[in-house]
């Protein structure tokens, strides 16, 4: 049975600190849901430990507006084949290698575009946190990404609350309520109907942080 945390922020930062510590290079991931919380929790991570951690989201791996429209996929973006899963595999293994400093995108939400190279992590750096929806996810290029994580950890958050807090993300970056309530009921709940079932393969579940 896969445990729970139930010791708040500072336990957390325990796990990560103990990580990072370890004298070679880390890869911790955190898996959720949209809207769970998983880039907060990395951001009070990286806070925590400083200069021990850098944090590289998934989600720089977002294909291009301009593909995701050539592939007929814009209505359906955040779904499995809707980001670069083979790059996103092949950055996790350079940065495991930990020889020179490797680049990142990132995703700028304001515009729905990743930037490249924008997020540096340098040789020296002991742990490198990860965060996304299909870390754990165990289909297609997806499943190759678990093997390289030494933690994963799942936010395991109440529906109605991802629901309140996406609809509240869209309002912020651009949408109408309305707009922003349709595509959480039609596209990222059905994404997360998908992740919900890969919290199996975490080594740990939170639920509050």
């Amino acid at each position: 049975m896969i445990p729970r945390h139930h010791d708040g922020l500072p336990g957390l930062f325990d796990r990560a600190r103990a990580l990072a510590s370890t004298g070679t290079r880390r890869v911790l991931g955190i898996a959720g849901g949209p809207g769970s919380g998983k880039g907060t929790l990395a951001e009070k991570l990286l806070g925590e430990l400083g200069s021990a951690a850098v944090v590289v989201p998934m989600d720089g791996f977002h294909l291009a507006e301009e593909e995701l429209r050539r592939l007929g996929r814009r209505d359906r973006k955040g779904a499995p084949d809707t980001f670069d899963a083979e790059g996103y595999l092949a950055l996790l293994r350079r940065i495991r290698e930990g020889t020179g400093t490797v680049y990142a995108p990132r995703f700028h939400r304001e515009v729905e575009e990743s930037y490249a190279g924008a997020i540096p992590v340098d040789p020296d750096v002991p742990l490198v946190i990860t965060e996304g929806n299909y870390l754990l996810l165990d289909d297609g290029p997806w499943a190759g990404v678990r093997s390289l994580l030494d933690e994963a950890w799942f936010l395991d958050q109440a529906q109605d609350e991802l629901v309140s807090r996406l609809i509240e993300r869209h309002v912020h970056h651009g949408r109408t309520r309305a707009h922003a309530s349709e595509w959480v009921h039609r596209s990222d709940m059905r994404n997360a109907e998908i992740i919900t079932p890969t919290r199996e393969r975490a080594d740990l579940l939170v639920t509050d942080f």
